[in-house]
């Protein structure tokens, strides 16, 4: 079963991490004809990876957006706990969290069982894609694919390009993106890119604010959306990201670019006290499970 899409992604894909990040992009690859790798961490992962990839395609073929049935395109989607697995991908993305120790080594791991012919691509939103390069052996041959949440829905791919992306690894990413029915951005490496870095600078001054009593979060995001147009408000933004990943990215920001993006105490205290967002039920608002 193959897409409508343009044919401009990789035959055989990796996914490194089944999470919610890692099935969309599992996801937008399978929807545009590729045959897509997931490795997760064990059984049990990898199984909730696979039901949370074909939810997706079958909400996909629920809207029409796709042809054939469920088993048609979940053919194309093999779920595995070995590295060794991605030997075939001719392009792997790795998912896992915003970690630096566990991405790097990931990499590395992922790369130790790429051919040399392979692309390799990391998701994250925030870390130095140069740092993360200077740890491989083939660091030509890498570059960051920022995907937004949910993957299915948004049209935006950030493409980071560190010092030492080739100018081959450059081209064929943009090819991908495109290919992927999605619109690329080209952004050189640096601190929260372009996206993290303003996205997280307005939620922590609407964290602030709520934190100050300024105005309540729906409010708050209310005058974001009908002012300045926002298609979602910041703090109800905040809710699908997730604090936790949210706070993750500010605490990184703030040691590399300064106090202005020091997470408010009001931020730290919901993380500590499990109110995520909508992966919990509750954020700056509530959610039915």
């Amino acid at each position: 079963m193959t897409s409508n899409n343009d044919p401009g992604v990789p035959p055989v894909v990796g996914v490194l991490g089944g999470g919610r990040m890692g099935a969309g992009i599992a996801h937008a690859f399978l929807i545009a004809g590729s045959k897509v790798t997931v490795v997760e961490r064990d059984t049990a992962s990898a199984d909730a990876a696979r039901d949370r990839i074909e939810r997706a395609l079958g909400k996909s073929l629920e809207r029409g957006s796709l042809k054939g049935s469920l088993n048609d395109w979940a053919r194309n989607l093999t779920l595995s706990t070995s590295y060794a697995d991605f030997s075939s991908c001719g392009l792997v993305v790795e998912a896992v969290p915003e970690i630096w120790d566990l991405k790097s080594a990931a990499l590395q791991e992922i790369e130790r069982n790429l051919s040399k012919s392979a692309w390799l691509a990391t998701n994250t939103s925030s870390l130095s894609v140069d740092g993360l390069a200077e740890q491989l052996q083939r660091p030509e041959r890498f570059c960051g694919l920022h995907f937004f949440n949910p993957v299915p829905a948004s049209k935006l791919v950030e493409v980071i390009i560190s010092k030492h992306t080739g100018d081959e690894a450059k081209t064929l990413s943009l090819k991908w993106v495109e290919g992927l029915g999605k619109t690329p951005v080209l952004v050189n490496d640096a601190p929260g890119f372009a996206s993290s870095r303003l996205g997280v600078a307005i939620a922590l001054e609407a964290i602030r604010m709520v934190e100050e009593g300024v105005a309540s979060a729906g409010d708050i995001d209310k005058a974001m959306v009908l002012g300045y147009k926002f298609p979602v408000g910041p703090l109800a933004l905040t809710d699908i990201v997730g604090l936790d990943v949210r706070l993750d990215i500010a605490e990184y920001l703030e040691s590399s670019l300064g106090p202005r993006f020091a997470p408010p105490q009001l931020m730290r205290d919901m993380v500590a006290n499990g109110e995520l967002g909508r992966k919990t039920g509750q954020g700056f608002f509530t959610y039915e499970s």
